[in-house]
This record gives C-alpha cells, sequence and structure tokens, in this order.
C-alpha cells in the first residue's frame, strides 16, 4: 500500500512541478504606476478570487481526484499452472510423461495468464494517470485564464 501512495505522490509531485513552471510563466506588467506594494495586494485580491472562482489553489499540493484502481488477487502464474497442469495430467494419462506434459502446459498457460493480468493493471493505471494529468491541467487553466482576467480588469497585462 505504501508503494501504491508513493507512486501516487510521485506522479502528483511531478503535475506540482509543471504547474508551477506553468505559473512561472505567467507575465504581468502594470499598465500605470502601480506600487509594487500596490502590485503585490492585487496579486493577492486575484489569487483568492480565482481560486474561489475555479475551485484551483495553486498553492495547495495536488491530490487525486478518484483513488487509483485496485490491483487484483493474483491469477494465474507459474506455482498455480505447475500444480493444475500436473493434476490435469496425471487424470487424463495416468502416467509421469502425461503428468510432466501437464505440468509444462500449466506453467505456460499460468505464466500467461499471470502476465496478461500484469499488462491489464498497467494499462488501467496509465489511463488512471492521464486522466489526473488531464483533470488538473484542466484546472490549473481555469484557475490562469481567471487570474489573469481579474489582473486585466486592474489595469495589468498579463501574458
Amino acid at each position: 500500500m505504501l508503494n501504491i501512495r508513493f507512486n501516487i505522490m510521485g506522479a502528483l509531485c511531478g503535475l506540482c512541478l509543471a504547474a508551477t513552471s506553468i505559473a512561472d510563466e505567467l507575465m504581468i506588467f502594470p499598465n500605470t504606476d502601480q506600487t509594487s506594494e500596490q502590485q503585490e495586494q492585487d496579486k493577492f485580491a486575484c489569487y483568492t478570487w480565482a481560486k474561489d472562482q475555479s475551485d484551483f489553489d495553486p498553492m495547495a499540493p495536488p491530490t487525486a481526484t478518484e483513488p487509483p484502481p485496485q490491483q487484483q488477487a493474483k491469477k494465474g502464474g507459474v506455482g498455480k499452472g505447475l500444480v493444475r497442469g500436473a493434476a490435469v495430467g496425471q487424470i487424463a494419462g495416468g502416467d509421469s510423461k502425461s503428468t510432466r506434459r501437464g505440468a509444462a502446459a500449466g506453467v505456460a498457460i499460468g505464466g500467461m495468464r499471470r502476465q496478461d493480468q500484469k499488462r491489464k493493471e498497467a494499462q488501467a493505471r496509465e489511463q488512471w494517470e492521464q486522466e489526473q494529468v488531464r483533470i488538473y491541467t484542466e484546472s490549473r487553466n481555469r484557475y490562469n485564464r481567471a487570474y489573469a482576467a481579474c489582473l486585466e480588469g486592474k489595469n495589468y497585462t498579463v501574458r
């Protein structure tokens, strides 16, 4: 469970770094002779307003909107396949050659089932991560648009 949490936090921290660089890209220029004190007051007022309008706080650490896909109980596997295949071989043929063939087939099938399960879990995890990145990016863009609109209303140029 700790590994899953670490992976989530790692992915979301990557988002945080990307978002920080997006925020750093906003260039704010006063159009009149606003003092640096006035500029800071205006930026804070617009930060608060944009946060309320967009339901997004760029200063908060990113969080997942839903938990990651659950890992399923292990299916197949070489050991289970070996036992099952040997049992089927013993039942079908009754001799040691049939048991060995059954065990070998069971190993192959069990291994393929486990690999297929791992692939599906990795695919579900990747889709979940992509969805979280998309949601975060959209939220951040809504915030940036609101923040820029507020500052432009206070006579700043935002690029």
